[in-house]
């Protein structure tokens, strides 16, 4: 293959990033916007009798759903697209004689289990009116917290792996490998303190329609960033054909 910089890479995923980011939104507006808007109307009529003024939200709901929106799902989709290109170029050659779009969708996928499935799992998200205001910093310590561990037993992991891979075999090395992370990740759930802070009286079915969806964004997001990544990732790296011999003309 070609010798190509990092840096070249890099570039290559937070264009992929993008593109992710832009197929999350769709998805995040198409079928996320409308339970956000059911929760804060359940939000709104819950205060209805308490007068606290009128007061003007400094960027309106229209906007958020949109430009707001979009911006930030962009602006994250480069930014892990920029990240999961420096895990690539680590990992090519690595984890395996997988080619280039083998070891991007290997590391999207590995990093869409350990940055948001397993954190999910533990601490998945809520919609609005959803969670005490003042453990918002708990909260959020807990789910970073849940994020770090999860990275570093899924690195642990794929380390044990390739440790035991000489003697196992690559298959069985794997089964070892992935049942220890399961276990590690069980351990950590028990640990972990519980957060359940949902109201009794908010509906059931608009908090799992909108973790489905919360999921799906996510899932949406490294699908499309592992097969655009892997695509560019490849034609970087692809060898160069061979230059033809010139012809000598016959006399």
């Amino acid at each position: 293959m070609n010798s190509i910089s990092p840096r070249t890479l890099l570039v290559r995923g937070m264009l992929a990033g993008l593109f992710a980011g832009v197929a999350a939104f769709l998805v995040a507006y198409l079928l996320g916007e409308s339970k956000v808007d059911a929760a804060i109307a359940i939000e709104e009529a819950a205060s209805a009798g308490h007068d606290h003024g009128e007061e003007m939200a400094p960027v309106s709901r229209a906007l958020q759903a949109t430009g707001g929106l979009a911006t930030g799902t962009l602006l994250y989709g480069v930014a892990l697209g920029g990240i999961a290109a420096l895990v690539f170029c680590y990992a090519l050659g690595r984890i395996g004689r997988f080619g280039p779009r083998a070891t991007a969708v290997l590391v999207s996928t590995g990093l869409f289990v350990t940055v948001n499935l397993v954190p999910f799992l533990k601490y998945p998200a809520n919609p609005p009116a959803v969670g005490d205001p003042d453990t918002v910093v708990k909260r959020t310590t807990l789910f970073i917290l849940m994020i770090a561990l999860s990275v570093l037993l899924g690195s642990g992991a794929l380390i044990l792996g390739r440790r035991l891979a000489p003697s196992f075999g690559n298959w069985n090395a794997s089964v070892v490998a992935g049942l220890a992370f399961v276990v590690a990740v069980g351990i950590a759930y028990a640990t972990l303190p519980a957060v359940n802070e949902v109201p009794a009286d908010f509906p059931a079915t608009l908090i799992w329609q909108f973790r489905l969806t919360t999921l799906a964004i996510q899932t949406v997001m490294w699908a499309s960033f592992g097969l655009a990544f892997g695509y560019l990732a490849e034609r970087s790296l692809a060898p160069s054909p061979a230059p033809k011999e010139a012809v000598q003309p016959t006399s």
